[in-house]
C-alpha cells in the first residue's frame, strides 16, 4: 500500500487500486515507486492472452466473469453498486479507457517561462482567463504529447533509421527530396498517408534506409500553427505574414483555453518567440431556454436557423451582443430573441419609418434641403451632441472589446432618438409647407439616421444596410459596410444642453407619474408643475417649452426649495401630554388637532395657554404641540433623488374646455386610423352633439379642424359617411361622421 495525493476520503473509501498502464496518476505513482508496468489490454480495449480468463473480452463486459471468479475463490469481500465519475466519449457516449502509449513529445517545458511572459502580454477578456485558467495551466506545464496513432491526419515528419536509430525531422519538400532515396517520388508525392509512407530516406550517419514513423500529429498542432501555416510562411507570402502577425484579435469558447488558445501560444513562442495574438475574447456556452447546456444526446440543441427564419439574423446577433458579457453562457430560444426584436430593432425600424413617411409626403431631398446651422433648435443641437457622445462611447467600448457597453450606449441613444427627439419633434413634421424649422428637423433626423446606420453596422448588418440603402443618394458610398466608422466630433458636444435635457426627461417622467397618481389624463391641460432639482439646476426657454408640451401644462416653475408650497398642521405630542395630563390627554389632543397652525401658534406665543375643554380648564404648553408640513390638496408630490415635483391638479372651466377639445381631436384621429385614411388625407368632419357640448364645439371647431385635417366642419351628419362613431366625453354625447374630402365639394 502506497500513499498518494490523488486519493481522498471524500470521493470513496480512501483506498484505490493502482494500474500504471491505465491512468496518468497511476502512471506517475508507478514511476515514483518503481511499480511493474502490466498492460493486458490491446488498443481495441479487449483483454489479451496475458489475462487468459477474459481473453478477447471488452474490458467493461468482463466485470461479471471477474466477480464470479472472486466468489468461487472465496475472496470477494463485498459487492454493491455505486455511482462515481467516469470519463465518456462526448461523441458516442461510451466509456473511455485511459491507455499508456509510447509518444513523441514537444518539449514545451523548455520554453515555459517565455510562454508565461508572452501570455502576460495578451489582453484577455475576461482577464481571469489569462491570469487564472491559462496561467495556472502554464504554471504546471507538461511536455506536449504530439503523436497520435490514427490513420488520417498530418503525418508526423520524423524518419528513423532501421540500422542505427538515427532520427531526422523533415521541414520542407525541398528537404524531403534532398534526403530521399527515390528523389522523383519525393518531388511528386502526396504528403499524407499512405503515400508519404512510401518515401524512404538515406541515413546520413550509416547510409541505410530510414522509414517514417507511423504516427500522425495531434490535430491541435495543425490548428495551433495557423498563425504561420495559413501563409505558407516562410516559403511564401512573407510581406502578408509580417503585416498580419501577431493577430489583433481572436475569439473562441471558454473550453478552448487549454486547446486552441494554448496551442497557438505554444507554437508561436517556439517559432517566433512571441504571442501570436494581442487580444482574446472568450465566449461562454449556448444553453437551452431552461439554462441547460445543449447536447445532441439530450435532444435540446436549438437550430439557430429556426430562430433566424422567424426573428431574423439581426435579432439573434443583437441578443448575443447585448444580453451579457461574451464570456457568460447564454440561454437561447424564441422568447429572448423576440425581446431583442421588439425592444430594439422594431424601435429602430419604426423611427426610420416615421422619417420615411413624412419625407416622402414633403419630397425631402438631402441634397437640396441642406442643414443650416442657424436653424437648429435646442432639440436638434441636443441630438447631435448625443450622437457624437454615443459615437465615442461605442468606439471606446469596441476598442476595449467591450461589446456589452457598446450596445448599451447605442440602445440608450436609440431611446433618446425615438422617445424624445422624434416624439418632441412630431409637430414640426406635421406642419404644412417646408419652412426652415421643418427643413432643419428633416435634415437633422436624416443625418442622425445615416450615422446611426454606420454605428450599428457591425452589430445588425442587415437592418443597417437596409436603412442606409433607403437613405443614401447616388453621391454616397455604395454600402454602409464600405463606409468609414463614424468619428467623435468634440465640437458637436454640448454637455450643458445634455444635462438640461436629462433633467427635462426626468421632469416629464415624474410629471406623468404625478398625473397617474392624481388620475388626470394626459390630454387634460393643467396650469403648472413646480420643480426643485438642486441649486445648479437650470433650463433654457426652449427646453421648458418641450416640458410644457409633453406634460400638457401651461407653466413650469423651477425653484430651489418647495417648502413655501407646504402648509403646517398642529400635531399633539403624547410624550409630554400623557405623563402630565393623564386621562385628559386625549381630549387635549383632539383640541390641538382641531386648531389651525396659525391660531395655535398665536395662542402659545407666551409659552402656554389655558383652554376650556369639556367644561374643564386645561393648560396646553408649547412642547405639547409639534408642527408637520402638509401639502395642500391641489398638489401631488413625486420625487426621484434630489428632483422633487409638484403637480397642480386644479382644473378651472377654461382648462376643462381645452381638455375636452383635445380629447375630441384624439378620438377623431383614432377614427381616421380605423377608417384607413392616409395621414395626408383631408376630410369632412360632421358631428351632432347635445346642448351641453354644442357651445364648446362651436367655439373650438377651427382648432379641431386644424388638428384632424378637416377641410370642412358640418354640425349635422348628412349624406354617406365612411365612418360614424358615438362617444361620451365628460358626460357630453358626441356623434361624429368622417369622409374623405372631395375637391369637387370645394
Amino acid at each position: 500500500v502506497y500513499a498518494a495525493s490523488f486519493v481522498n476520503m471524500e470521493d470513496g473509501t480512501g483506498i484505490v487500486h493502482t494500474a500504471p498502464a491505465f491512468g496518468e496518476d497511476d502512471y506517475q505513482l508507478g514511476l515514483e515507486k518503481d511499480l511493474p508496468f502490466f498492460q493486458p489490454v490491446d488498443l481495441s480495449g479487449r483483454f489479451t492472452e496475458a489475462f487468459p480468463m477474459c481473453e478477447g473480452m471488452f474490458v467493461k463486459q468482463a466485470d461479471d466473469r471477474i466477480i464470479d471468479d472472486l466468489k468461487e475463490r472465496g475472496v470477494l469481500y463485498r459487492l454493491a453498486p455505486y455511482e462515481h465519475d467516469y470519463p465518456f466519449c462526448w461523441r458516442c457516449d461510451t466509456p473511455l479507457l485511459y491507455y499508456a502509449l509510447d509518444s513523441w513529445f514537444v518539449k514545451t517545458t523548455a520554453v515555459k517561462d517565455q510562454m508565461i511572459a508572452n501570455n502576460a502580454s495578451i489582453n484577455w477578456y475576461p482577464s481571469h482567463v489569462g491570469t487564472g485558467r491559462l496561467g495556472d495551466f502554464l504554471a504546471n506545464l507538461k511536455d506536449w504529447a504530439l503523436s497520435r496513432d490514427r490513420y488520417w491526419g498530418t503525418p508526423l515528419n520524423l524518419w528513423v533509421c532501421d540500422e542505427c536509430g538515427e532520427t531526422i525531422a523533415i521541414g520542407s519538400r525541398e528537404e524531403l527530396v534532398e534526403h530521399a532515396i527515390d528523389k522523383e517520388l519525393a518531388k511528386r508525392v502526396e504528403l499524407h498517408r499512405p503515400y508519404i509512407d512510401k518515401v524512404d530516406l538515406k541515413c546520413s550517419k550509416c547510409g541505410k534506409a530510414m522509414h517514417r514513423v507511423t504516427n500522425v500529429i495531434d490535430a491541435w498542432f495543425d490548428s495551433g500553427s495557423m498563425h504561420t501555416a495559413q501563409w505558407h510562411y516562410p516559403f511564401d507570402n512573407i510581406e502578408e505574414f509580417e503585416e498580419s502577425f501577431p493577430a489583433d484579435f481572436i475569439c473562441e469558447a471558454m473550453d478552448q483555453t487549454r486547446g486552441w488558445f494554448y496551442t497557438l501560444l505554444a507554437t508561436s513562442t517556439i517559432i517566433h518567440g512571441q504571442a501570436p495574438y494581442r487580444n482574446c475574447v472568450v465566449t461562454g456556452l449556448g444553453l437551452d431556454e431552461d439554462g441547460v447546456k445543449m447536447s445532441k444526446s439530450k435532444g435540446n440543441v436549438i437550430d439557430p436557423w429556426d430562430m433566424i427564419d422567424v426573428y431574423g439574423a439581426d435579432a439573434l446577433r443583437w441578443y448575443l451582443y447585448s444580453s451579457s458579457a461574451p464570456w457568460k453562457s447564454k440561454r437561447l430560444g424564441g422568447d429572448v430573441v423576440k425581446d431583442a426584436l421588439y425592444k430594439f430593432l422594431d424601435t429602430l425600424r419604426n423611427t426610420y419609418d416615421f422619417f420615411a413617411l413624412y419625407a416622402s409626403i414633403d419630397d425631402f431631398d438631402p441634397r437640396r434641403d441642406v442643414l443650416v446651422e442657424g436653424d437648429l433648435t435646442a432639440l436638434d443641437r441636443w441630438i447631435f451632441s448625443r450622437l457624437t457622445k454615443v459615437t465615442k462611447e461605442a468606439t471606446d467600448a469596441l476598442d476595449g472589446y467591450d461589446v456589452v457597453s457598446a450596445t448599451a450606449a447605442l440602445d440608450a441613444f436609440l431611446d433618446d432618438l425615438s422617445n424624445w427627439y422624434v416624439r418632441s419633434s412630431r409637430r414640426r413634421f406635421w406642419r404644412g409647407g417646408m419652412g426652415r424649422d421643418k427643413v432643419a428637423a428633416y435634415a437633422t433626423l436624416y443625418r442622425v439616421l445615416m450615422e446611426l446606420s454606420k454605428l450599428l453596422a457591425p452589430f445588425v448588418p442587415f437592418v443597417s444596410e437596409g436603412i442606409y440603402q433607403r437613405l443614401r443618394t447616388e453621391d454616397d458610398v455604395e454600402s454602409v459596410h464600405l463606409c468609414r466608422y463614424p468619428e467623435f466630433d468634440a465640437d458637436a458636444m454640448d454637455t450643458d444642453l445634455e444635462g438640461q435635457m436629462a433633467l427635462a426627461r426626468k421632469i416629464v417622467s415624474l410629471g406623468h407619474q404625478a398625473r397617474n397618481q392624481a388620475q388626470v389624463r394626459v390630454r387634460q391641460p393643467l396650469s403648472r408643475v413646480i420643480v426643485s432639482a438642486g441649486e445648479d439646476a437650470h433650463l433654457d426657454a426652449e427646453v421648458v417649452t418641450l416640458i410644457d408640451t409633453e406634460l400638457n401644462v401651461e407653466k413650469v416653475e423651477l425653484t430651489a426649495d418647495l417648502s413655501s408650497y407646504f402648509g403646517e398642521v398642529p400635531t399633539p405630542n403624547f410624550r409630554t401630554l400623557g405623563p402630565r395630563l393623564g386621562p385628559q390627554a386625549n381630549a387635549a389632543a383632539e383640541w390641538i388637532k382641531a386648531q389651525s397652525a396659525e391660531s395655535i401658534r398665536e395662542a402659545l406665543a407666551g409659552g402656554a395657554a389655558a383652554v376650556e375643554i369639556s367644561g374643564r380648564t386645561i393648560e396646553i404648553k408649547a412642547d405639547d404641540v409639534t408642527f408637520e408640513a402638509q401639502l395642500p390638496k391641489q398638489f401631488v408630490l413625486v420625487e426621484e433623488g434630489e428632483t422633487r415635483l409638484l403637480l397642480d391638479t386644479r382644473i378651472d372651466d377654461r382648462l376643462r374646455e381645452m381638455g375636452w377639445v383635445r380629447e375630441i381631436a384624439h378620438r377623431i384621429q383614432v377614427m381616421r386610423k380605423d377608417a384607413g385614411f392616409d395621414v395626408t388625407d383631408r376630410i369632412v368632419l360632421s358631428y351632432e352633439v347635445g346642448e351641453s357640448g354644442a357651445g364648446v364645439m362651436k367655439r373650438n371647431r377651427d382648432e379641431i379642424a386644424s388638428e384632424v385635417l378637416a377641410t370642412a366642419v358640418e354640425d349635422k351628419i348628412k349624406g354617406e359617411q365612411e365612418i360614424v362613431q358615438e362617444f361620451d366625453v365628460d358626460g357630453a354625447i358626441l356623434k361624429v361622421g368622417l369622409r374623405r374630402f372631395d375637391t369637387k365639394e370645394g
